[in-house]
């Protein structure tokens, strides 16, 4: 009989997740149920007193799951030192635009804060969007700087490009298959033999560019039939055909066309970012441009005003100054059922309207769910009474609690940008 005292169990790895946003924290909640011990680190300390206090500030992750895994060995951490000897990190952080330049500022810190933990046989992995050429050209030699080990040879490292969508409710993390690289045959194993305990199926590919550049086509091609169908939009309009009857019957076509709607714009970390990064990368490295997504940039980032346009003309068609008339905004967040507001449309039209002298109010219930520290407009409920108050409703968000026939019936004047009120009758307009 063995002596009980001799055994022990084996030591659950060790995973790192660098950055505890809507991308990592969700993966960081998967990888608790799959049996690894998780530091989830981020440098915000409001963040992780939030995370610490079992309060989710991410739409997908509900406050039970992150209190269970609070339970299982979860912390959450501002403190480099809670990464030494991990086995496993992930690198998940913000790449934006600064003055319309890639920042990859945020990769780069990830970086030198990780390395001094680096040891040999650990993964490495970096998901954050980026040009082709990251991985391999800036966040593995930074790595190898502060580590002094070699990438590929002394520890593994690869590039696996997120695909959350934040507020889907049929494709999540673990059912959306995941692209994953390395550096060599061996790096590919360790990354792919990581993410076949977290997903139901991953996809290698040849090289960390490849992944790169993949992340890049799938929301360039996005961004590029938005912008289509919003210029489409703006002509049909004037021809005096309804856009979305037209859209509505093109996609009974079962094969060679995908649906895409017109709106106010595109936000969110994705669409309005990405295709600038693939665009920058071209310019720099061959000198010119890329031709379709200087377009849709063009296109899209023209909305907003579009939108403006038509709100000013249809209160002058009620014999209405747009100065001193009440403007409600329904929306805040860029998509659907989220509460993310980053690069939203919504800004820049509520920025112009401002501007004009109109008295702007914004509803949306998701964003007025947390905090809102900068926004110069007044946040107010989704009410009969609201809708009432204001000379003009805006549709720009769908969301699911914007009841179709509270906004039709209370309403003294409609712009609908997203077709939200089909259907129903009211007095305005669709984009």
């Amino acid at each position: 009989m063995k002596d009980s005292t001799t055994m022990s169990e084996p030591v659950a790895p060790l995973l790192v997740v660098v950055g505890q946003g809507y991308v990592g924290l969700p993966l960081a909640m998967r990888a608790v149920h799959q049996g690894y011990r998780v530091v989830g680190f981020d440098v915000s300390p409001e963040r992780v007193a939030s995370l610490r206090a079992g309060v989710s500030y991410v739409g997908d992750v509900a406050d039970s799951e992150l209190q269970a895994a609070l339970h299982h060995g979860y912390l959450p951490t501002d403190d480099p030192a809670a990464l030494a000897g991990f086995d496993v990190a992930v690198v998940s952080v913000p790449t934006p635009l600064r003055e319309r330049l890639p920042d990859l500022s945020a990769v780069e810190a990830s970086a030198r804060t990780l390395g001094p933990h680096v040891r040999h046989g650990c993964v490495v992995v970096l998901e954050s969007t980026t040009y082709p050429g990251t991985t391999e050209e800036l966040f593995g030699p930074l790595l190898e700087a502060e580590s002094g080990l070699k990438a590929g040879v002394d520890f593994h490292l690869g590039y696996s490009p997120e695909r959350i969508d934040p507020g889907n409710p049929a494709h999540g993390l673990v059912n959306t298959p995941k692209v994953v690289s390395g550096v060599n045959a061996e790096s590919l194993a360790a990354v792919q033999g990581f993410f076949d305990r977290i997903v139901d199926r991953t996809v290698p590919v040849g090289s960390p560019a490849e992944a790169e550049m993949a992340k890049l086509l799938e929301n360039t091609f996005r961004h590029v039939n938005i912008a289509l169908v919003n210029e489409m939009a703006m002509f049909a309009r004037e021809l005096g055909i309804d856009i979305w009857r037209v859209i509505d019957a093109a996609a009974t076509k079962p094969f060679g066309f995908m649906k895409f709607t017109p709106g106010p714009g595109v936000g969110g970390h994705c669409l309005p970012v990405d295709p600038s990064y693939l665009s920058w990368r071209v310019e720099q490295h061959l000198g010119r441009p890329f031709e379709f997504v200087e377009l849709a940039n063009e296109i899209n980032e023209g909305m907003p005003l579009h939108v403006f346009e038509r709100i000013n003309s249809l209160l002058n068609d009620e014999r209405k100054p747009l100065n001193g008339s009440r403007v409600l905004l329904l929306g805040l967040a860029y998509k659907a059922g989220t509460s993310d507001w980053r690069e939203s449309p919504t800004i820049p039209l509520a920025a112009r309207l401002a501007q004009a002298h109109a008295e702007v109010v914004v509803c949306d219930p998701h964003v007025a769910a947390v905090t809102v520290t900068d926004l110069p407009y007044q946040l107010v409920p989704f009410t009969a009474d609201e809708l009432g108050r204001a000379d003009i409703v805006v549709v720009l968000v769908e969301h699911p609690s914007f009841q179709p026939a509270l906004i039709a019936s209370s309403a003294r004047l409609v712009f609908d940008t997203r077709n939200l009120l089909r259907g129903h009758e009211f007095r305005g307009t669709t984009l």
